[in-house]
């Protein structure tokens, strides 16, 4: 499954790579990218495995904040 998620209080490449990193050390995420421009990211990741909830905690986990969009 691939779903994009809004990150808010990214302010610089390290932001990003931090967001980028937190989500692929989800277990079950496939690919994280995340685009420091657009302030979101794109997860690739298997549904039986990984949850919203779980990347949610994940980019909360790491200082900052994000939603899927409807």
């Amino acid at each position: 499954m691939k779903k994009i998620m809004t990150i808010n209080g990214m302010n610089c490449a390290h932001c990003a790579a931090k967001v980028e990193q937190a989500l692929s050390d989800v277990p079950g995420v496939k690919k994280a990218k995340v685009d420091l421009k657009k302030a979101q990211s794109k997860v690739k990741y298997d549904e039986t495995q990984v949850t919203d909830d779980m990347l949610i905690k994940a980019v909360t986990d790491a200082g900052y904040t994000g939603q899927f969009r409807a």
